[in-house]
Formats: C-alpha cells, sequence, structure tokens
C-alpha cells in the first residue's frame, strides 16, 4: 500500500510535527515520510487530501462490548470492528460479557484468532471470576498468558470484598490490571434510572449515586491494602471523581474512565421515557457532569470510553421497565467528546490515544517518520448528523440519531490498511 495524506495537521503532543501540517507519506505500512504539504507525490499512490482534516495517533476505546460468542444477532466481532473503524479507533478492549463470557483461555483465543488481522487491533478482556459469577476467581494467569489484556466482570460487580482482594493480590504476580464496574447492588437494586427529581416525577426506582460511591470508596481502601492496580470504569458521580481524585494524591495505583455519553447527557432525557437512554451507570445530574468535565480537565479522569453496548429491537422497544441497559456509542464517541466535553485537541487525543494504551501497558503509537502508520484522520470542526441508515454496527439504539454533533471521522489507518468513512 502507497498512501499519501496531504495537508493533515498533526495531533500528537508525543510527535515533533505537533500542531503543524504536513503530508504524509505511507508505504507497506509504515511511515515513510513527513514532509510540507507542497511535497511531491509518486506514481500509482493512492492521495488524501481533504480541507481542514486533521490526524493523530489512532483512537484507543478502554471498553467495549461486541457481544460474539452467543448473542452474534446484536452484535459479532467483526461488526463491532467496522463499527470501531467508523468511529475513528484502531485498538479496542472487549469486554467480557459474553455467553460464555471470556473466562477462560479458550475464549480469549476465539477472539484473538477472529480478529487477526483486522484493521482494528482487537484485545480481549478475561473475567476476575468464574462465569462471572463473583464465587470464585477464574483462570486469570492463563488467560493473561494466551492475550489478556485486563481482567473485569464487565457489569457484574464484584461484591465479595474478599474475593476482589485476592484478585487484586493474584494479578500483582504477573502485573496484571483490574477494571471495576462500581455499582453496589443492595443499594441500587431493581432500580431503572438516576434517583433523584427525574425519577420520581416518572415513578421509576431510583439508582441512587450512593450505590456507585460506596463501591468506589470501598475498592480504594483494597487497593490501599494491597497496593494492587485498579482501573474505574464508567465513572458517572461527582462524588467518584473527589474520591478518585484524593486517590490519586495519596500515590495510589488508580486510574479513572468516563463515557462519552455521559458527559453530553443528563436524567432529564429520560423524561420521555426513552429506552435508548437506559444505561448503566444511569445518565446523572447536570452538576454530576459538571464534575466529570473537572475530572477531565485536571487528569482525575484519564481516559474518554463509549461503553459500547449493542442490543436489539426486542430488548430495547418494550415498556422502560423491561428493557435492557446499554447504547451504542463507537460511531458517535469522540464527536460527543469534542461537542460536550471543553477539552482541547491535544487533550482529547491524550484521552483517546495516548492515557487509554499507557493504562493498559501497550505501546503508544506516534506520527514520526520509520514509525508503523496507525493513524485516525478527522475534522474537528465539521457538524454532521448520525443517520440510522449509516450506523455499521447491527444494533441501533441510540438517542443521538437524527442528533447534530460536531466532529466527523474521516478514517483510519492500521496494519497496513485504510478504511475511509464514506457517510
Amino acid at each position: 500500500m502507497q498512501l499519501i495524506i496531504k495537508s493533515a495537521k498533526v495531533v500528537d503532543p508525543s510527535s515533533p510535527h505537533n500542531g503543524k501540517t504536513v503530508s504524509i507519506f505511507i508505504e507497506n505500512g509504515v511511515i515513510k515520510q513527513i514532509a510540507s504539504s507542497k511535497s511531491q507525490v509518486p506514481n500509482n499512490t493512492k492521495i488524501i487530501d481533504i480541507e481542514g482534516l486533521h490526524i493523530s495517533p489512532g483512537f484507543f476505546d478502554m471498553q467495549v462490548n461486541f457481544r460474539d460468542p452467543g448473542h452474534e444477532y446484536k452484535e459479532d466481532l467483526l461488526s463491532g470492528c467496522a463499527s470501531a473503524s467508523a468511529g475513528g479507533f484502531t485498538g479496542v478492549a472487549v469486554m467480557p460479557g459474553t455467553h460464555p463470557p471470556i473466562h477462560t483461555k479458550s475464549e480469549v483465543e476465539y477472539v484473538k484468532r477472529k480478529t487477526s488481522g483486522n484493521i482494528v487491533d482487537v484485545f480481549p478482556v478475561g473475567a476476575i471470576t468464574h462465569n462471572t459469577d463473583g464465587k470464585e476467581l477464574s483462570e486469570m494467569y492463563d488467560m493473561h498468558s494466551a492475550g489478556s489484556i485486563a481482567f473485569s466482570d464487565d457489569k457484574k460487580p464484584v461484591s465479595d470484598a474478599g474475593l476482589f482482594l485476592r484478585a487484586l493480590l493474584y494479578a500483582k504476580n504477573f502485573k496484571g490490571l483490574l477494571l471495576a464496574h462500581c455499582d453496589e447492588k443492595t443499594i441500587s437494586l431493581h432500580g431503572q434510572m438516576n434517583e433523584g427529581k427525574v425519577s420520581t416525577s416518572l415513578g421509576l426506582k431510583g439508582i441512587p449515586a450512593l450505590a456507585e460511591e460506596v463501591m468506589v470508596a470501598r475498592n480504594i481502601f483494597l487497593c490501599e491494602y494491597t497496593s494492587g492496580k485498579i482501573h474505574f470504569q464508567s465513572i458517572s458521580t461527582a462524588k467518584s471523581v473527589e474520591l478518585i481524585r484524593d486517590a490519586k494524591k495519596k500515590g495510589l495505583k488508580v486510574t479513572a474512565s468516563v463515557n462519552a455519553h455521559h458527559l453530553a447527557l443528563d436524567d432529564s432525557s429520560l423524561k420521555d421515557f426513552d429506552t435508548s437512554c437506559k444505561v448503566n451507570p444511569p445518565l446523572r445530574t447536570k452538576q454530576d457532569i459538571d464534575a466529570l468535565k473537572k475530572g477531565l480537565s485536571d487528569g482525575t479522569i484519564d481516559a474518554i470510553t463509549s461503553d459500547h453496548s449493542p442490543e436489539d429491537e426486542e430488548n430495547k422497544k418494550v415498556e422502560f421497565d423491561y428493557a435492557a441497559f446499554g447504547m451504542i456509542g463507537l460511531e458517535t464517541c469522540f464527536a460527543l467528546a469534542n461537542t460536550y466535553s471543553n477539552l482541547k485537541l491535544n487533550d482529547l487525543v491524550k484521552k483517546f490515544v495516548i492515557r487509554p494504551r499507557e493504562i493498559f501497558g501497550l505501546s503508544v503509537p506516534k506520527i514520526k517518520e520509520k514509525e508503523k502508520a496507525n493513524l485516525t484522520l478527522f475534522l474537528p470542526n465539521k457538524e454532521w448528523k448520525l443517520e440510522e441508515k449509516n450506523i455499521r454496527s447491527k444494533s441501533k439504539n441510540t438517542p443521538f440519531i437524527g442528533k447534530k454533533l460536531k466532529g466527523k471521522i474521516i478514517g483510519v489507518v492500521n496494519n497496513g490498511k485504510i478504511e475511509l468513512v464514506s457517510n
């Protein structure tokens, strides 16, 4: 493959070309030359020349669900990769909440084998407990050896504090990372949305912010006791941000991420009982959103994720109480963050590219000559509308169809391949 990307503004804090408009010549998947935008084009070279184009190292999503194996009618690994590339992601960490779960090396190998050679690098996350049932530890070391990047029970919090403590201690033997979804089920039991004025007015059982915060606090204590590593997924409340900020000041090995839709929507979005807005953790208040944005800006929150959770119509177009939690998010993640986070582009790249890979211990791609071409192309100022017909995911459960967003993905380059978003 020979490709030249002309007149693109580099957004890469680690690159000497950061902030400059350059042309990038790629040959056989490697950045061969970075030169002025007026450089000559070799023969038989594919050319991308779009006004206002920006380019960064490839985005990485720390939290996606591809429903494969088990529920491939909602999403499979290949359709998930297609959705990821359309969202500008060249790498994803896929959660273990499948059927069966990713809880042995066989499932890890299945994910790696099926996605091998894809333009999107897929990294399996193994389950902390067998069958994600919270009763006994899974074969963590075997999964680590087979290629599991980290460990999580997905949306099933490990309620047994002793078991989670032992998982932290065991993972230290091979520098393993535990991902924590924080939800004290005895507090949030049967809740449908955030507990507050809106839930009261709608007559829906609420999920108190306390359910998340109690579990965040517990896990911070366990992290301190074990000197282990925890990444807090899908942080959604102001108090959670405060707790994690204090833990970081103490020097604990904790990191955190927020879902893009938690920056864009508050619980008032549910006033019409829109099941596409029913997510876990639930949409919180405007005050929580302000705290999440502050946490992003001061570094308390390290990364922005999609928490891509495909669901079919039978699980969403039902009465609110019976609807499944979750929304798809890969194809809108960057646009939502760009529209609502208030972060500058360099800081967005840190949240989308650099910190996710650093947390997982992966090498961070760079826009430099002789480096592998792992790139995301985008127009940060372009406004666009999400159309259902253009969604590449098998599922369409998103409240953003028809909504105007700012920040358009143009394409990705990775593993010697290029894929452009046509719509």
